[in-house]
């Protein structure tokens, strides 16, 4: 399929359960100063107000714990900042403060730190300048001494927001930023996993261990056995089935097949199978409280549970677009790397390399299972397939190609240790021409070269998966990886 062929716009699922997180905020000052100066207290107040109006912005919960402006004042909020239960501390350099109100928020608290210093002069008034002007907009001024204390308290120096508060667009986008990674923080700590089935045999670099998954990233992984899909499967509720093959007609185009011959229209039978399906995992999700299924089962030849088993891809690609990552090939690790693209909003589809365009210099990028739906660059496609490759089982297949422009990959593989690794790439989707094979494509271009590229990928240990998304994102991959204290490699320049 070329993009050229539909010029239908791109359907978008709506969330099913909106992204939560919440966030804490305090401001750090000297208490020196407030009998010193009339009004720079108030000053002050107003600047932490101003900041907390900016994260509120992106739909997160503030709990605002006050001024910090000396150390007992730091050592009292501690038990207070502890019980409201925070994805990530900001922490508002709103004038200068010493490091004692600092030190402990560092040996305490165990989530990411951000210091924001957001002035509200873009420039001194030089001409008029005072001392008191100059507290006001003195929010940098501690800043190295603070990083200086985090790395003697044996923490990273926490990242640091620069700006001001004149619709300064840098440090906007760096709150904002940091919100969703909040949001990512947060699913991650809470999510329940389901996982049914066993791997692939064979694929050695599938293998994870649940008891690491959670250590290293927070969520439960909740055991799936086939049954508890099926139930919903073998008697379903017909209008809930009927309202199923309404979204998918009406989501979907059903093109007549091209030049595979392992495809054919979309059959009857597969769109019911599909249905059924997705009937299917939305009991499964309400019985087990899921917020993401990883999963591989082949079931005995013939029977209805082969049925359903190979015929997921359809309602996970409309679910995964919801924001309940879907995984295929019981690939655990791959669906938390699509569940931090889907909570950043960036996507997060099933992927894997295929075959490379040696003339155009760029790499087929897809797979034939659950797909993020919202990051199609036009109306997606399904088509029956009389067999599916490596697998058994028929059915239909989703088959688009990603939204043209930058993209972003982040495999998570697992180094001799068994530690967890991020590898993470930057690249561009282009507007080029991809198999009718019922599977989702893109052609990934990526610097300095393809060939250079690939080989450099192959070389960090990544799982054959990875999740995919739109948009430039590695900046905000590395924090996440430092916050979970994760190792991580960028494979492009």
């Amino acid at each position: 399929m070329n993009t050229s062929e539909h010029t239908n716009a791109a359907p978008s699922v709506a969330r099913i359960r909106p992204l939560k997180a919440r966030v804490g905020l305090l401001g750090i000052g000297h208490h020196i100063y407030w009998p010193q100066f009339d009004g720079l207290l108030d000053e002050i107040h107003r600047k932490i107000g101003v900041l907390q109006g900016l994260i509120e912005n992106n739909e997160v919960e503030v709990a605002n714990f006050g001024m910090i402006d000396n150390a007992q004042v730091a050592y009292d909020a501690i038990p207070t900042i502890k019980a409201a239960d925070i994805d990530l501390l900001f922490v508002d350099m709103a004038t200068y403060g010493t490091s004692s109100t600092f030190g402990v928020l560092c040996r305490e608290i165990n989530v990411p730190i951000v210091l924001v210093a957001l002035q509200p002069l873009e420039a001194m008034d030089y001409p008029n300048g005072t001392t008191y002007m100059q507290l006001c907009n003195d929010d940098f001024c501690s800043v190295p001494e603070f990083t200086g204390v985090a790395i003697r308290f044996g923490r990273k120096a926490p990242p640091v927001i620069l700006g001001h508060e004149n619709n300064d667009p840098i440090a906007l986008e760096e709150i904002n930023k940091w919100c969703r990674i909040a949001k990512v923080l947060h699913s991650l700590r809470t999510s329940r996993i389901g996982l049914m089935g066993h791997v692939l045999e064979s694929m050695l670099d599938m293998h994870t261990d649940p008891t690491a998954l959670t250590a290293s990233f927070g969520p439960h992984v909740v055991a799936v056995e086939p049954e508890d899909l099926f139930k919903h499967y073998e008697s379903p509720d017909q209008a809930a089935v009927a309202r199923w093959k309404q979204q998918i007609l009406e989501f979907f185009d059903t093109p007549d097949p091209k030049s595979d011959p392992l495809t054919e229209k979309l059959t009857d039978q597969d769109l019911e199978n599909a249905a059924k399906a997705g009937v299917a995992l939305e009991g499964l999700i309400k019985d087990k409280n899921i917020d993401g299924f990883a999963y591989y089962y082949e079931a005995k030849p013939g029977s209805e549970l082969r049925t359903l088993v190979t015929n997921l891809i359809v309602a996970n690609s409309l679910l995964t677009g919801g924001g309940f990552p879907m995984c295929g090939e019981y690939d655990l690790k791959t669906c938390i790397a699509m569940m931090i693209m889907d909570r950043l909003d960036i996507g997060g589809s099933f992927a894997e390399f295929h075959p490379i365009d040696f003339q155009q210099d760029s790499v087929l990028v897809g797979h034939d299972g659950p797909h993020h739906i919202n990051i199609a660059a036009n109306k997606p496609v399904i088509r029956s397939l009389k067999k599916y490759h490596g697998k058994p089982g028929s059915g239909a297949g989703v088959e688009f190609q990603i939204k043209t422009g930058p993209i972003t990959m982040l495999s998570i593989g697992q180094t001799a240790a068994g530690k967890f690794k991020f590898i993470i790439a930057e690249g561009e989707s282009a507007d080029r021409p991809i198999p009718p094979t019922g599977n989702t494509n893109t052609h990934g271009v990526f610097k300095p070269d393809v060939r250079t590229f690939l080989k450099r990928w192959c070389t960090e240990g990544p799982t054959h998966h990875f999740a995919l998304g739109i948009g430039h994102h590695a900046d905000t991959l590395i924090e996440i990886a430092e916050a979970l204290n994760i190792e991580y490699t960028v494979t492009t320049p």
